[in-house]
C-alpha cells in the first residue's frame, strides 16, 4: 500500500507540473505576439507611396527650372529691346541737336507779326530794330553763363561752375513794327544785377538786335514760382511778363554779337541737349550679353553635357 501511495503521489505531482507548464505556454502564446509579415496590399501601398513622393519632388523641381529658364530668357530679350530703343533715341537726339544748331546759326529773318507763325519759329534767328526801355527790366535767376563748348563736355554731370547771376529781360520797342517785345539781353553776375552798377551798358537810342525766338515755358518740378512783385522770375512766363511790362508776348534771346560793352553778355540760348544715350546703349547691351551667357551656361550647355 505504501508503494501504491507513493506512485499515486508521484503521478499526481507530475500531472500538476504538466498542467502548470501548459498554463505557462498558453499565457506565452496569448500575450507574446509573433512578428507577422505585412499584408501584400499594405506592402504594395507603402512602395507606391514612396514612388509618388519622389516623383512629385522631381516634377516640382522641373517646374521651378522651367519658370527660372523663362524668366532668365526674358531678361536678355528685354535688355536687347531697350538697347535698340536707345540707339534710335540717340539718332533722334543727334538730329535734334543738328537742327537746333542750324537754326541758331542761320541767316536772320525779319520778325513776323503773326503769333501763329512765331510758334513754329522757336530757335529761329530774327532781326529787329528799336530801342530799350531800361526802366522795366525783369530778372530771371539764378542763372549761370552759357558756354556751349563747356556744356557739351560736361553734359549729364551734376556739378556746376558755381557762378550764378541773372538774365536781364528788357522791353524793346520795335520802331519798324510798331510793337514792344521782350528781349533777353543776356547774363550779368550777381553783383551786376542792379542797373546802376552797369550804367555803361544801358544804351540809349535806336539799336539793331539779332536774337533767337523763344516761346513760353512751363514751370518744371522743384522750380519756384515766379514772384512778379519782387521781380524774381525763375522761368519764362510770357503772359505774366507781358502783363507786368505791357509788351507783347514775344520773346527773343539776343545773340552774342548784340552784346553792348559794359552791359549783359548776349548769346545765352542753351542749345546743348543732354546726350547720354551711348551710356545707356552700352549698359543695356552689356546686360543682354551677360544674361544671355547665364542662360546658355544654365540650360543649353547642361543639356549638351
Amino acid at each position: 500500500m505504501s508503494s501504491f501511495k507513493l506512485v499515486l503521489a508521484y503521478s499526481t505531482r507530475m500531472l500538476k507540473t504538466l498542467k502548470l507548464q501548459s498554463h505557462v505556454i498558453f499565457i506565452q502564446r496569448t500575450f507574446v505576439l509573433p512578428r507577422l509579415p505585412l499584408p501584400k496590399r499594405a506592402e504594395g501601398k507603402l512602395v507606391t507611396f514612396g514612388r509618388q513622393s519622389s516623383s512629385t519632388a522631381a516634377t516640382a523641381e522641373k517646374a521651378e527650372d522651367s519658370v527660372f529658364k523663362w524668366f532668365l530668357l526674358l531678361i536678355p530679350v528685354a535688355t536687347f529691346g531697350l538697347g535698340t530703343w536707345q540707339v534710335k533715341r540717340r539718332q533722334w537726339k543727334l538730329q535734334l541737336i543738328n537742327e537746333l544748331s542750324r537754326l541758331t546759326t542761320a541767316e536772320p529773318i525779319p520778325l513776323p507779326l503773326d503769333p501763329h507763325e512765331l510758334e513754329s519759329l522757336e530757335y529761329r534767328r530774327v532781326r529787329v530794330r528799336g530801342q530799350y526801355d531800361h526802366s522795366q527790366e525783369l530778372y530771371i535767376l539764378p542763372r549761370s553763363p552759357v558756354d556751349p563748348e563747356k556744356e557739351a563736355r560736361e553734359a549729364g554731370r551734376l556739378s556746376s561752375s558755381g557762378e550764378t547771376g541773372a538774365n536781364v529781360i528788357t522791353p524793346f520797342h520795335c520802331t519798324d513794327l510798331g510793337i514792344t517785345i521782350l528781349v533777353n539781353r543776356g547774363y550779368v553776375p550777381r553783383q551786376k544785377i542792379r542797373p546802376e552798377t552797369r550804367m555803361k551798358g544801358q544804351v540809349e537810342g535806336e539799336v539793331e538786335v539779332v536774337g533767337v525766338v523763344r516761346l513760353t515755358e512751363k514751370r518744371k518740378p522743384f522750380v519756384p514760382n515766379n514772384d512778379a512783385e519782387k521781380n524774381r522770375w525763375h522761368y519764362r512766363d510770357l503772359e505774366a511778363m507781358s502783363g507786368v511790362t505791357g509788351a507783347q508776348p514775344v520773346f527773343i534771346d539776343a545773340d552774342y554779337r548784340s552784346t553792348i560793352p559794359g552791359g549783359p553778355i548776349g548769346g545765352q540760348t542753351r542749345v546743348t541737349l543732354r546726350n547720354e544715350h551711348m551710356q545707356y546703349i552700352v549698359t543695356w547691351y552689356g546686360l543682354c550679353a551677360a544674361t544671355s551667357y547665364m542662360c546658355y551656361a544654365k540650360f543649353i550647355k547642361k543639356i549638351r553635357l
